[in-house]
């Protein structure tokens, strides 16, 4: 019985894991985006991203604009470098639609 609990406990946590999702946060700037210029860059993390290396800056994205939306994720890209890498380098992309 607590030999087969323990299996279960193991599965779940295996898959649990394995489908971990790219996380995603938007954030508006004044009205947020007026139309659907964009502009994308990686930042660069490392350890599981602990520790930022190189992260974009929204206002410079955003070229001087005062309302824009900004909207940073893990990509599968991103997802697929840091599983290659093993989490030592850990990109996000941050978009800014203005």
């Amino acid at each position: 019985m607590i030999k087969k609990s323990l299996r279960l406990l193991t599965a779940i946590f295996a898959v649990s894991m394995l489908f971990t999702s790219c996380y995603s946060y938007t954030s508006t700037v004044g009205q947020g985006a007026q139309g659907y210029n964009q502009k994308t860059a990686w930042n660069h993390y490392v350890i599981y991203g602990l520790a930022p290396v190189g992260v974009s800056d929204s206002k410079k994205l955003a070229d001087g604009a005062e309302d824009y939306t900004v909207h940073t994720r893990q990509t599968f890209v991103n997802g697929l470098v840091s599983a290659l890498t093993f989490g030592i380098y850990t990109p996000t992309t941050t978009t800014v639609t203005k």
